[in-house]
Parts: structure tokens; C-alpha cells; sequence
């Protein structure tokens, strides 16, 4: 086992380092890469990795720790004004694009229940694409990066509500109980994380901050131990790491933690995309590639136009609605997670699962193509559009 699992590592990173400066040379996302590596290397590919399954259970560390990444970058103070600003943007153009993607999929003969977990797959944008794409002058110093950064995460929240939805319990039945029990227990370990880092974690970091071994391992354990009490209470364990960062997100050191787990993040995540796209079976391509081809586009289209709408109706100028809307003209990462954990419960099928990750991996490849080529960021292969 130690030896296999050497091996399986061997293949996954070296072979990842090697696709993804590949990919860098393409002006391609690093996340499409481990997809295609996982594609490449897996079971219904050149079957060298075949234990897909301990990947992914090791690679959704990774979703833990990008939760609880999110929750210690949002300060609510900071962000309400902004966030009061897109509110109604974020709710009416995501509910357009869960209705168009329960349309396209009921028309192909999905169940209802496929349909509503397909439509719920449309409706975000992506965080990393989106906020990489952006350069740094606009994130921090522009009106721009201002709504975008807010818009992107009010769609977390939602996402956030989603993924509680379908860890809570059977969202196909007509019990209730599940979900009651969940939103009981959120708001109670909610609390008592916030009295936890008051009374005993803010007190430890203060006194021994200097020591970044203790820090490393106090917020990891803090992320990891929140983590298990929330799926302990039947919660996810995934909506627990995002309690325990929002909790500490108002401490002094947040930001360095943040800094110093974000390694520690890209390490999971690597082995959790990876086994999205070794698990992704080829042979169904055929099945999916209509729905998938047709989602996709009308994803690409219909985004940047609704979200262009939406701006202009906000007096935001028209040159910033067009930006803001391509850039977020795709599918998101939370679109993988939902497809991986609802087909995970059994709550649908392999190809609906395996089409919400098909639009995804699309939308992706295409959107970043347009930005690249057409609006200011750090990668564009001209100099009249880079912009660092």
C-alpha cells in the first residue's frame, strides 16, 4: 500500500507539473488541467492510477480547506455595502440560468430531481477564473473588482446553501426532517465557534503568534475539528470548515493563515480535480455531448448578456457591464462539487453528473479564451491587454 500510494502520487504530481506548464504556455486555467491529467492517467484512460476512489476521499480535504479559505477572507463589516449592491443581481440572473439549465435538461428526458441539480450547476460563475483573470490594480483599486469580488461571493453563499441542501438529506423525498435538524444545528455551532475563537483561540494566538508551527497547527486543527463537529450534528463537513473560518476571520493574523493553508488548499485540491477527471468516464461522451455542447453554449452566451442587463440597469457604464459579464461567463467550480456530492448521495445519475462536470470543463476552457484575448488581465498574450 505505502508503495502504490508513492506511485500514485508520483503520477499525479509529476504528471501534473508537466500538464500544467503546458497549460500555462497555453493560456489555459491549471484546474481544466488536472482534470484532462486525471482523464488521461485514469481507469478509462491509460488506467496507470485505478484507485480512484481513496484519491477522492483524500482530495475532498481540499473542499474543507477552500471553505474554510472563503470564510476567513470575509469580513461582513467590509463587505455588506458592496454586498447590499449585488444582492439582487447575484439572486435574479442565478435563478436564470437554474431555469434555462432545468429546461435544456427536462427537454433531454432528465428526472425532475436531475433536472433541478443540473439547473442548480448553472448557476454560478467561477471564483478562480473569474478573480485570476482580474488584474490585481482592478481587485483591489476598482469599482470593477469591487461588484465582481462581491457578486462572486454572494454566489458562495448561495452555493453554500445549495451544498447544505443536498448533504442535509434527501432532497428527492418529502421528509422535511433532515433539513429542520440542519438548520437547527447551523445557527447553535455557528455560536459556539464565534465564543470558541473569542474565549480560547484569539487568547492562543495572541500569546504564541510568533511561533508559526503553533499557528500552522492550530488552524488546521481548528478547521479540521469544527469540520468533524459539524458532521457530528449532520451538517456537512464541508459547512463547518466555513463556520470555523468565518469565526476567525476577525482575528489580526486571519490574513497569514490564510497565506500560510493556501498551499496546503492547492495540495488537496490537486489530488480532488484530479479525481473528477479520473473518474469522468470517456465512454459516455457520446450520451452527453449534445445536452453538454448545448448548455455550454447557451451558458456562454446567455450569461454575458443577462449579466450585462443586469449592470446597466444598476447605471453601471456600459463598457464595465460588457467586462464584468464575460468574465463571468461560465460554469464554477461549485458546479464540480455539487455534481461530485449529489451523485456521491445518490441523488442523480452518472451522466447527469458527468454532464454538469462536461458544461463545466467547457465553459472554462472557452471563457478563458475570450477573456484572454479580449480584456485587460495578468496572462494576455498581448501587451496592449496585459495587465498585471
Amino acid at each position: 500500500m505505502h508503495g502504490e500510494l508513492l506511485q500514485l502520487f508520483f503520477f499525479i504530481f509529476s504528471g501534473g507539473a508537466i500538464i500544467a506548464s503546458l497549460a500555462l504556455f497555453g493560456r489555459q486555467p491549471l484546474l481544466v488541467a488536472y482534470i484532462v491529467l486525471g482523464a488521461i492517467l485514469g481507469p478509462f484512460g491509460l488506467e496507470l492510477v485505478s484507485d480512484v476512489a481513496l484519491i477522492s476521499e483524500i482530495g475532498s480535504i481540499g473542499i474543507i480547506f477552500l471553505l474554510f479559505l472563503l470564510g476567513l477572507d470575509m469580513q461582513p463589516q467590509a463587505l455588506w455595502r458592496v454586498l447590499r449592491e449585488v444582492t439582487h443581481i447575484t439572486l435574479i440572473s442565478s435563478a436564470l440560468f437554474a431555469v434555462t439549465g432545468y429546461i435544456i435538461a427536462d427537454l433531454f428526458g432528465y428526472s425532475t430531481i436531475e433536472s433541478l441539480v443540473i439547473g442548480t450547476g448553472m448557476m454560478f460563475s467561477s471564483t478562480i477564473i473569474g478573480i485570476k483573470l482580474l488584474p490585481t490594480t482592478a481587485l483591489h483599486h476598482k469599482h470593477s473588482g469591487e461588484l465582481m469580488v462581491g457578486m462572486l461571493l454572494m454566489q458562495d453563499f448561495l452555493a453554500i446553501f445549495v451544498l447544505l441542501l443536498i448533504i442535509s438529506g434527501d432532497i428527492s423525498s418529502q421528509n422535511l426532517m433532515p433539513l429542520s435538524k440542519t438548520l437547527l444545528a447551523l445557527p447553535a455551532l455557528a455560536m459556539a465557534s464565534f465564543l470558541a475563537v473569542k474565549f480560547v483561540l484569539l487568547p492562543l494566538l495572541s500569546r504564541f503568534d510568533r511561533i508559526g508551527e503553533y499557528v500552522f497547527l492550530l488552524a488546521t486543527g481548528w478547521c479540521l475539528g469544527i469540520a468533524e463537529v459539524a458532521h457530528y450534528l449532520g451538517l456537512s463537513r464541508e459547512i463547518g470548515a466555513f463556520l470555523a473560518g468565518i469565526a476567525l476571520a476577525t482575528s489580526p493574523i486571519a490574513q497569514f493563515i490564510a497565506l500560510n493553508l493556501k498551499p496546503l488548499r492547492d495540495f488537496f485540491l490537486i489530488l480532488f480535480f484530479f479525481s473528477l477527471g479520473a473518474g469522468f468516464d470517456l465512454s459516455l461522451l457520446p450520451a452527453i455531448i449534445v445536452p453538454a455542447l448545448i448548455l455550454a453554449g447557451l451558458m456562454l452566451v446567455i450569461k454575458p448578456l443577462v449579466y450585462h442587463r443586469l449592470l446597466r440597469s444598476h447605471s453601471e457604464t456600459e463598457s464595465l457591464a460588457w467586462d464584468i459579464g464575460f468574465r463571468l461567463g461560465q460554469n464554477s467550480e461549485f458546479s464540480l462539487m455539487i455534481a461530485y456530492l449529489a451523485f456521491s448521495m445518490g441523488i442523480i445519475g452518472t451522466h447527469s453528473s458527468h454532464l454538469i462536470q462536461a458544461v463545466a470543463i467547457i465553459t472554462f476552457l472557452v471563457s478563458s479564451y475570450i477573456v484572454v484575448f479580449n480584456f485587460p488581465n495578468p496572462i494576455a498574450p498581448s501587451d496592449k491587454l496585459r495587465r498585471d
